[in-house]
């Protein structure tokens, strides 16, 4: 795999994101599940040209059936616009999110907000890169020292008082909280030191499997709220962080702080 082709494929999308008139052409999948012609037109561009360029791996994405989908072998995991209600509300924080899994684990990714052309990507043992340059997380040791991010979970509103419980646990013992409302982009503010941790629950593999190999080059760690692996077969609860204050956000997320 070639990093400089895909690179450029992925920033070959830029055009159909920032259509906006496909971003208001929206069929409604779910309670604040949205897809829009945008998301559709990203998958359906980016689909053919990985088939044509690297024809023996598998794709999974949002908007398609994913059945058969061999996990065991490699696989490109899509989400063609990660930010979805973003985008239909011109909020510019949406990304296009493309990772390559082997044997089930994240080795690769490029995210690509094209609101703000600003590229991240990585690749296992290469490090992570902003636009061709170097990052690495940030040096918080605490969470009273850190910018922490979370997600909502709007799909599960059934979850609103379990999720804002441990959202004001957070907010309480941190600098202060954001929400982006694209955790493809959270995973990647966290590599770059722009914010130092993340939590969000309910996530699909498409939302983090990028975001997680790019923060893991970046020196952070990504795991579910447990501590272990994250599924890329099924949704996680995902804590994401630059290292040195995971086990706080663990601790925190469970009320054990």
């Amino acid at each position: 795999m070639t990093m400089k082709k895909l690179i450029e494929l992925v920033k070959e999308t830029r055009k159909i994101a920032l259509d906006s008139g496909s971003a208001h052409d929206i069929e409604i999948k779910g309670t604040a599940d949205f897809v829009t012609k945008v998301d559709y037109g990203v998958q359906e561009f980016l689909r053919p040209r990985l088939r044509e360029m690297y024809p023996d791996i598998q794709f999974m994405s949002e908007e398609m059936d994913n059945s058969g989908v061999d996990m065991s072998g490699r696989v490109w995991i899509l989400d063609p616009i990660d930010g979805t209600t973003n985008l239909i509300h011109d909020y510019r924080m949406s990304a296009v999110s493309l990772g390559l899994a082997e044997n089930g684990v994240p080795v690769a990714g490029v995210v690509y907000n094209p609101f703000s052309d600003e590229l991240f990507s990585a690749e296992r043992g290469g490090g992570a890169f902003l636009n061709g340059k170097p990052i690495r997380v940030s040096g918080a040791e605490t969470l009273a020292q850190s910018l922490v991010s979370v997600g909502t979970s709007p799909y599960y509103k059934e979850l609103a008082d379990e999720n804002f419980e441990v959202i004001k646990r957070l907010f309480i013992c941190a600098e202060d909280i954001r929400r982006c409302g694209s955790a493809a982009m959270d995973l990647c503010y966290t590599a770059c030191g722009r914010i130092d941790a993340y939590f969000e629950r309910r996530l699909k593999p498409w939302d983090y499997a990028a975001g997680i190999a790019i923060l893991r080059e970046a020196g952070g760690c990504v795991t579910d709220i447990s501590g272990a692996e994250p599924s890329y077969t099924e949704p996680s609860d995902i804590a994401a962080s630059n290292g040195r204050v995971h086990s706080e956000l663990i601790e925190r997320i469970a009320g054990k702080a």
